[in-house]
């Protein structure tokens, strides 16, 4: 699993850092990353860590891709193999990803393992794109548009992102699962919002060419 290099900023950090630069309040980044405000906040002071997914979000209104937060093992080629697939978290969160997922233009899916350990509760969230979600070991609850359902081993899931999602671990043992994605995790399309200087006093006031000389006007 990649760790952090000690003095790392945590995700927190980084997103208060790069909001702060872009000008933005905690609102207007709520609204754009369809993210609620408390919970942003929880997330900037590090009392709460996003899923893949939410970091995407905020990510994208951020004007950068999700690499900016967090550093995970690229994979040019399409064969993985077991035991041979680096693993990463995100900083502060116990679940861990293995990425499938290969990188290259006009790719449109993201793929990851997940273990998900006991105990584990997910934030609620809705965004673009479509998720399937299979279980391959142990059980997690899932939350969809706020319909409760038990998904076991073997069990699969396909829905639409907007639809408000949560999941969570009850049980005493981790979860493992795979889940596929067209939500852009790390293949950024956004770009950074230029910054307009504004004009200085007076710079907008037009400019007689060639006035005419006090004495030559009747």
């Amino acid at each position: 699993m990649a760790t952090k290099e000690e003095g790392h900023p945590k995700v927190g950090a980084l997103i208060r850092a790069r909001r702060r630069q872009q000008h933005m309040t905690l609102m207007a980044l709520g609204e754009v990353a369809q993210v609620s405000v408390g919970y942003l906040s929880q997330v900037e002071r590090d009392h709460a860590t996003p899923s893949l997914g939410t970091l995407a979000q905020i990510a994208k209104a951020l004007g950068v891709g999700i690499d900016y937060f967090v550093s995970a093992p690229a994979s040019h080629n399409a064969l993985t193999r077991e035991g041979d697939r680096n693993r990463f978290s995100l900083d502060g969160s116990s679940i861990i990803y293995e990425r499938l997922g290969a990188d290259f233009p006009g790719n449109q899916l993201s793929s990851f393992l997940m273990t998900v350990p006991p105990g584990y509760q997910s934030e609620t969230v809705a965004h673009e794109g479509e998720e399937i979600l299979y279980v391959l070991e142990g059980e997690i609850t899932q939350r969809l548009d706020g319909e409760e359902m038990l998904m076991k081993a073997g069990d699969s899931l396909h829905f639409r992102g907007n639809r408000p999602h949560s999941w969570s671990n009850h049980t005493n043992q981790p979860a493992r699962l795979l889940w596929t994605g067209t939500l852009a995790l790390f293949r950024s399309t956004a770009r950074p919002r230029p910054v307009v200087a504004k004009p200085k006093a007076g710079a907008n006031k037009p400019v007689r060419k060639n006035p005419i000389p006090k004495e030559k006007r009747t």
